[in-house]
């Protein structure tokens, strides 16, 4: 098995113009990413449209909870 790393790791993002770090663990910033390429985005575009429709929680857990349900689409 695979060791997961729980740590959360910084990056940074551009978002409108602005820039901003997001910390997520390794296994989301991978699924991030792969959900990106898939639809054709880069990630401060994904991140801009999660960032907009995030209500009044943190864009980092926003991206885990899209993650999470883009997962949990795929296994209807």
């Amino acid at each position: 098995m695979t060791e997961i790393s729980g740590r959360p790791v910084k990056h940074s993002l551009t978002l409108r113009g602005h820039r901003t770090s997001v910390s997520l663990e390794d296994a989301f910033w991978a699924a991030f990413r792969d959900i990106a390429e898939k639809e054709g985005l880069g990630l401060n575009e994904l991140a801009t449209q999660i960032d907009e429709s995030r209500g009044d929680i943190g864009l980092a857990s926003a991206i885990r909870v899209f993650v999470l349900k883009r997962y949990q689409a795929s296994l209807a």
